[in-house]
């Protein structure tokens, strides 16, 4: 019997614990900081509008939230489905899907929300960098810092290839480059810049680091569990 196997369940459960543990105190801590402005949209998005709801930033996030349940029934689901197979790993690897795209899309839907001139004014380039920093302003700097960091927080834990920080820094600047690239393109009446990018990027990162101690076990894992042991001579 593999009493080490049996001894190292517990602890990867239990830090899977009190990463939900972490993420519900950070809704619930933002839903309350926010709980005067998301009001102001609620009867819009419970009557199933979508002008008032889905185009305005309240909006969005309300609906983020409302979502939170239903993203952890759906995680819950695919860890049920895949415990047979990955073992202690099930739980988190789902927990990691679900929540690159819960934390991803909502903020990629407001970065790409039409402007009130979309369609009518050209594509504008700031391509110096620094230069757009200085006027982000701290509310500015945050939302760029938080577009990709689910991304960042949940992607090496998921990923084996993406376990470096490096590479989760060269994997949000890639997908901002997109976005602004998009933006531009499609004339949405907003700023392609270079600091959105390295805002991004440095927000992924930030958040890489920060799950750290999980994704350098989890990522691994599966795969060492899977690998033939060394055949010793005799």
């Amino acid at each position: 019997m593999n009493h080490n196997a049996s001894r190292a369940a517990p602890p990867h459960r239990s830090r899977g614990i009190v990463l939900l543990c972490l993420a519900v105190l950070g809704v619930a801590g933002g839903a309350y900081v926010l709980r005067r402005p998301l009001m102001m949209s609620a009867p819009t998005c419970m009557a199933g509008r979508w002008h008032g709801c889905y185009d305005t930033f309240n909006g969005v996030v309300l609906m983020t939230l409302v979502a939170v349940p239903v993203s952890a029934v759906v995680a819950w689901a695919l860890a049920s489905r895949r415990r047979a197979a990955d073992g202690p790993w099930a739980c988190r690897k789902s927990l990691a899907e679900v929540g690159m795209v819960h934390g991803t899309v909502p903020f990629l839907w407001l970065t790409l929300m039409p402007g009130a001139a979309a369609g009518l004014v050209p594509g504008r380039l700031s391509l110096v960098p620094l230069r757009d920093l200085v006027t982000m302003g701290a509310l500015g700097i945050i939302g760029n810092l938080l577009v990709f960091a689910a991304l960042g927080f949940f992607a090496p834990m998921r990923f084996a290839a993406l376990a470096s920080v490096p590479r989760v820094l060269a994997l949000g600047a890639g997908c901002s480059a997109l976005v602004e690239t998009a933006q531009y393109v499609f004339r949405l009446d907003r700023v392609s810049s270079v600091d959105d990018v390295l805002v991004n990027a440095v927000g992924a990162a930030l958040a890489a680091v920060a799950s750290r101690r999980w994704w350098r076990t989890t990522a691994h894992a599966p795969a060492d569990r899977a690998r033939p042991a060394p055949v010793t001579a005799a």
